[in-house]
């Protein structure tokens, strides 16, 4: 049973924080997409209103691996790599999206 599973058939029970335990920096989260997608990283602009507020966020886990005995079942480049996958193999899902919001 996956940690969210197990959440969502519990009543009584603490939060929990489900996380990546493999930190990075959102800089290589966007370069991960872009490799994924054959995309060069020039495609990468910063913007002055944020800076150093999106360096990175990270989530202690330990309580979910201590309490649950729950583990990853993949790292996070293995995550984010089947993310961007799903999205391109289901774009007709998210371009309805886009397009009833008026933003494609």
């Amino acid at each position: 049973m996956s940690g969210l599973q197990f959440c969502f058939l519990t009543t009584f029970y603490p939060p929990y924080n489900f996380g990546g335990d493999g930190e990075l920096t959102n800089l290589e989260v966007v370069k991960l997409i872009l490799e994924k997608l054959g995309k060069p990283e020039s495609l990468i602009s910063f913007v002055t209103d944020r800076l150093g507020h999106d360096r990175r966020y990270a989530i202690d886990s330990s309580f979910a691996h201590r309490e649950l005995n729950w583990k990853l079942r993949h790292t996070p480049r293995e995550g984010i790599a089947g993310t961007v996958d799903w999205y391109l193999q289901n774009q007709s899902w998210w371009e309805e999206l886009l397009e009833r919001a008026g933003r494609y």
